[in-house]
């Protein structure tokens, strides 16, 4: 099967030039000059890996990185002119797998991509052997639910892991309480069904078909994975 790969490029004949490059190693690379367009396409298919320019018209390529990011894991390779060393690690802190430095050879982009491609497959493969179901990532620190890490606030990660790791126990409002540290002590006990409901919330966008969580009248809570 071909490797899919997003490339978000205004240098129309560098794009051409690596496009043609890649193509002899079985990697299908659909390029956009326009960022916007790029972003779209993003949102609408499914790629492999993405190689993103930084200065493009209209929208810095740092933006775009960072907002691929909160959304996917989709690998990233930054390939780009500017040699300030404050963008490259900029662009790493973002998320980004990698940083290119134009100008390069072909080649270099094609063993760099195989790379980047053979640690997130390394990565993927650990995290989908983990999760099935709700499973707690010890490694990377995650809560994950069919295979995709919950964005979770640091008390609503805290009360599930706590659930979790007492799964099919009824747990009282006072332990949940007392098992995270983020909670307002003052006001903990109603914080606690603000953040029970949102965890709730949180996990139906995941499984629309199960509920994890159910309420024991009078005592508290008990989860069932």
């Amino acid at each position: 099967m071909s490797i899919k790969i997003i490339m978000i490029e205004d240098d129309c004949e560098l794009a051409q030039l690596l496009c043609d490059f890649l193509k002899k190693y079985d990697l299908v690379v659909e390029n956009f000059d326009d960022p916007f367009l790029g972003i779209s396409s993003l949102n609408l298919k499914d790629y492999d890996l993405l190689i993103l320019d930084l200065s493009l018209p209209g929208l810095d390529g740092l933006e775009i990185c960072k907002e691929v990011r909160q959304k996917s894991d989709i690998p990233i390779i930054i390939s780009s002119a500017r040699s300030d060393v404050d963008d490259k690690i900029k662009g790493l802190e973002l998320g980004a797998d990698d940083y290119l430095p134009k100008p390069y050879e072909p080649k270099e982009l094609y063993a760099r991509i195989m790379s980047v491609l053979r640690r997130y497959k390394k990565k993927t493969e650990y995290t989908l052997k983990l999760n099935k179901g709700l499973v707690y990532d010890e490694q990377n620190c995650k809560i994950y639910l069919n295979n995709k890490p919950l964005e979770l606030t640091r008390a609503e990660f805290e009360v599930l892991l706590h659930m979790l790791k007492k799964e099919g126990c009824v747990i009282s409002r006072s332990e949940l309480i007392g098992s995270s540290q983020s909670l307002n002590e003052e006001s903990a006990s109603r914080s606690l069904d603000v953040l029970i409901s949102r965890i709730r919330t949180k996990l139906a966008k995941n499984s629309k078909n199960k509920r994890f969580i159910y309420s024991i009248r009078g005592v508290g809570y008990r989860l069932e994975n």
